[in-house]
């Protein structure tokens, strides 16, 4: 089973493009399953006995969600290559997932955020520009972190983001993230003193790159300074709300969905999702009896 294991794995990879970071955690489930199965034959038992488990264990619906769907697709895979006679997982439900959407946070808390940096210090300017970038690209935490100099192109106000499955995609940068950046990039130079085309954008301050951990504690940070409660914000909401507040000002969903790079129109259809007092205002310009 642990070639078998392999050889999906490398299916996923390649046919399917999946992230390293999904790998990995396919091979930690994965793994995970077979220590369970403790080298018996896999039955539909075995396998509700494996789910059962997870939850004696109270794990989230989405954690659980995620090891069905790892041992789900390898008993496809495996029946697909005739490597097995049977799928002892296509009887298993698999657990409702809540929203995984998070509330956008208003335009006034957006900018407020963005702006609380102020621009003061290098590391000010770093998380200002960090800051400015999520909200104005909707870019996620691991392309903002992954972010290298010869993505940037500040001139013509576009950068380069290398999202899930190492897809890329062109995405405009407003003029206050356009600003931003030019603030801190000279930083960069008091800090790393040499800096080449694949240098990250974003640095620590011991030089190295920003890392996830280190993007979320710049949210968390400037949102206390902010007056926003910390735990609704985080680069996600970040993200939720630049896609979110386009949608409310009329841009129409192809471009919300290029710009955020989501694989299907259906991913981004949630951000019709407006709030009811927009909704409202919309019906009442509108209808014709609204009045």
């Amino acid at each position: 089973m642990s070639e078998c294991i392999e050889e999906y794995l490398i299916s996923l990879r390649v046919e399917k493009g999946l992230a390293k970071n999904t790998l990995i955690a396919y091979q930690r489930d994965l793994d995970q399953y077979m220590a369970f199965l403790d080298g018996s034959e896999p039955t539909d038992e075995l396998v509700e006995q494996f789910v059962s488990h997870l939850r004696q264990n109270h794990l989230a619906n989405a954690t659980i969600g995620r090891k069905i769907a790892a041992i789900r697709g390898l008993h496809r895979f495996l029946l697909i290559e005739e490597l097995r006679e049977s799928d002892p997982t296509s009887l298993l439900q698999t657990p409702r997932r809540p929203d995984p959407f998070p509330k956008a946070v208003t335009i006034e808390e957006a900018v407020a955020l963005v702006e609380a940096p102020g621009s003061e210090t290098p590391g000010a300017r770093r998380d200002s520009a960090l800051l400015e970038f999520l909200y104005a690209s909707g870019a996620r935490v691991s392309e903002a972190v992954g972010l290298d100099l010869g993505d940037l192109d500040l001139t013509d106000r576009i950068v380069l983001v290398t999202g899930k499955g190492a897809r890329q995609r062109l995405v405009p940068l407003g003029a206050k993230a356009v600003d931003a950046m030019a603030r801190w990039l000279p930083d960069r130079l008091t800090i790393i003193r040499v800096s080449e085309p694949g240098d990250p954008v974003f640095l620590n301050m011991r030089g190295g790159r920003l890392s996830r951990q280190g993007a979320f504690d710049v949210v968390k940070k400037h949102a206390a300074r902010a007056g926003i409660e910390q735990r609704r914000v985080s680069p996600h909401v970040l993200r939720h709300s630049a896609a979110t507040h386009m949608v409310e000002a009329g841009a129409d969903l192809r471009t919300v969905q290029e710009m955020l790079g989501h694989a299907t129109i259906s991913t981004t259809q949630v951000y019709t999702r407006v709030s009811p007092a927009h909704v409202m205002e919309i019906y009442v310009q509108a209808h014709p009896r609204s009045r």
